[in-house]
């Protein structure tokens, strides 16, 4: 059995998922719609989310932990367990031998979140989807989606799908 990876995450127009001090504020000010976007059924397709420490310290300050269901493993190799608490497992790399330990502890399914962890995997080439939602704002500075891969990746587009408050998700395959 081999672990799927896929990314589903929001950018700004530009390609920023964070400004540089990694505030999110421009997306959480980006609507006032209820609709989810898909994400409630994206999560529930998936078993363990892999995060690295950047996107964990920011997860920390939203309050409530919002993945209590979920399998939540953060990739650093500076965090130690004992600080990161009861919600994760750390795990400090490299990136081949997180995958053997996910595989061989049941994982089948993963949500990569955070850019350096995304950038990661596309280099490793380790991630089989692409969801991107672009939210109509215009950064111009902040912390890229997509940082220098070493080569092309080649991507299907699957589906785009428009919404009232101007966002628009895309889904790519990535091709082997």
């Amino acid at each position: 059995m081999t672990l799927k990876a896929s990314v589903y995450i929001a950018t700004s127009l530009d390609g920023f998922i964070a400004r540089e001090s990694g505030e999110l504020d421009w997306l959480m000010v980006a609507t006032t719609s209820s609709d989810d976007h898909g994400y409630a059924a994206y999560m529930a397709s998936i078993d363990t989310l892999v995060m690295g420490r950047n996107t964990f310290e920011k997860v920390l300050t939203f309050g409530e932990w919002p993945y209590p269901h979920k399998r939540v493993v953060v990739l650093s190799s500076t965090l130690q367990q004992a600080h990161a608490g009861p919600h994760v497992e750390v795990h400090p790399g490299p990136l081949a031998e997180l995958l053997d330990y996910l595989q061989e502890s049941g994982a089948k399914s993963l949500y990569l979140d955070g850019g350096q962890v995304v950038q990661s995997f596309l280099r490793e080439g380790c991630v089989d989807e692409l969801t991107i939602t672009r939210i109509p704002v215009l950064l111009g500075s902040g912390i890229p989606l997509f940082g220098t891969l070493g080569k092309d990746v080649l991507l299907q587009h699957m589906r785009s799908t428009t919404f009232e408050n101007g966002f628009v998700q895309s889904t790519y395959r990535v091709l082997r």
